[in-house]
């Protein structure tokens, strides 16, 4: 047997396009999940292109759907579990992954809605998490009406943070202020007060402003980099007070952190919100929609 997937193909648009793969076979410590779901990130794209992802062998990151077969060794979810996974070549008919990326959905939260969850959600819960996000704290989220940019803005409310929202239109902060954001700027301009966190999506010279507006002892987590253009640091503006610039990447084996994302969705202290949804047969539109920041939130594949 063989299950259709989203493929890197060098030779397609976005280097994406469909195939056969071998109808995967769960070993030791994995689950068999039929997905239902799955949600497009600009990592995907990238990696079609990068050629991280081998010729032929599938795509994606983040999908939910329903555990067709549990680990024969007992742990994990079993048979008929509806879960979210985070592993490489989620965008498949059919996926073995290990116990330690998925977690179980309860049933007031959608499939869908969970499917939108691991790679935003994981990067801005870690990033927050790695910054010391506490109560009080001022904290500045560039490129905030992206899937990890709004996911920031309301774990930094809710962690009783003072918040502010960069987007690039004024159009882009329609419903950040709902969300929990204190302050809705358009570029960084309006931005007079230092911060003492900063989760950066944007890359080139937002990076650059927002390590200017970083407080002695803050720290920036560096989780995207959407706008394609270099950061220019001007001399001497890494020599002063201590603060930390770190790079974030997000790492499998997220069990635990996409329990607690399900959590917070079951509480309604997030509702992941989809931009763009329609079957995985319009892969292509949805790239573009993403290329071009036209999606508020994240952009979902129906599977069936």
């Amino acid at each position: 047997m063989s299950a259709r997937a989203l493929i890197a193909d060098p030779s397609a648009p976005e280097s994406i396009a469909f195939g056969e793969i071998a109808d995967p076979v769960a070993g030791p410590g994995q689950v068999l999940v039929e997905v239902m779901h799955a949600s497009l990130n600009y990592a995907d794209l990238n990696n079609a292109n990068s050629g991280r992802i081998p010729a032929g062998a599938p795509l994606g990151l983040d999908a939910a759907g329903i555990v067709l077969q549990g680990a024969a060794d007992g742990s994990g979810p079993a048979a008929g579990s509806r879960v979210v996974l985070f592993a490489d070549g989620a965008f498949a008919e059919r996926v073995a992954v290990d116990v330690s990326s998925v977690a179980e959905v309860p049933e007031g939260v959608g499939l869908a809605e969970a499917a939108a969850l691991p790679t935003a959600g994981l990067a801005a819960l870690r990033s927050l998490r790695g910054a010391g996000i506490a109560p009080g704290k001022r904290v500045l989220v560039t490129g905030a009406s992206g899937g990890v940019g709004r996911y920031a803005v309301r774990i930094a409310a809710h962690a009783g943070a003072h918040v502010i929202a960069s987007v690039g239109s004024p159009g882009r902060g329609d419903g950040l202020a709902g969300l929990g954001a204190d302050e809705v700027v358009v570029g960084l301009d309006d931005v007079k007060e230092s911060v003492d966190i900063v989760v950066e999506t944007v890359g080139g010279p937002h990076l650059v402003r927002a390590w200017e507006l970083l407080a002695p002892g803050g720290s920036l987590q560096s989780v995207g980099w959407t706008s394609g253009e270099p950061a220019v640091f001007p001399p001497y503006a890494t020599v002063g007070p201590p603060k930390t610039l770190t790079s974030y990447v997000n790492e499998f084996g997220a069990a635990e952190d996409l329990a607690e994302l399900v959590r917070l969705t079951a509480d309604g202290t997030l509702a992941p919100e989809i931009g763009w949804r329609g079957s995985w047969e319009r892969f292509a539109e949805a790239a573009a929609a993403l290329r071009g920041r036209r999606v508020r939130g994240k952009a979902v594949f129906d599977l069936t």
